[in-house]
């Protein structure tokens, strides 16, 4: 498994950017119907290149895994769900919290799994917003380090 930030975007990375966040999102965000998740692609690329830093995790050519950073905020944080258990959220996360020092970020209530792991790696609720940032009623945690 390969480690590495994107400076720049190709097509193909693009598209297996994309891939990666809707083979996550459909497998963690139950929460969300199809029509959401196509509606919410749309605007995928534009938040992949809005990141101060994008990081992938690469196998044989191909991203399992992808993580952005603003500042010390984790972004977003996807695995392909095929790869999902395999340690590639924890390598990807320790690098931003050792590298970036990433030490904030929020994750969705409706998805425990995310919380669960977000916690295992010593992140704590520190508090909750009852809309998400699009002002839709999907419950986000802010998490830190603490």
């Amino acid at each position: 498994m390969q480690i590495q930030e994107l400076s720049t975007i190709t097509d193909q990375e693009m598209n297996q950017l994309i891939n990666v966040w809707e083979s996550a999102v459909t497998a963690t965000h139950h929460f969300l119907t199809n029509t959401e998740i196509q509606k919410i692609k749309q605007y995928v690329p534009q938040a992949f290149r809005g990141v101060e830093h994008l990081i992938v995790a690469m196998q044989d050519n191909q991203i399992k895994g992808l993580m952005g950073v603003n500042g010390t905020k984790l972004e977003m944080l996807f695995v392909d769900n095929n790869e999902r258990g395999h340690g590639i959220g924890t390598k990807l996360l320790s690098l931003g919290m050792k590298k970036y020092h990433v030490n904030e970020l929020a994750v969705n209530e409706q998805n425990p799994a995310a919380r669960g792991f977000y916690e295992h790696m010593g992140f704590k609720v520190v508090s909750r917003s009852p809309l998400d940032d699009q002002g839709n009623p999907y419950p986000i945690l802010k998490m830190r380090q603490i």
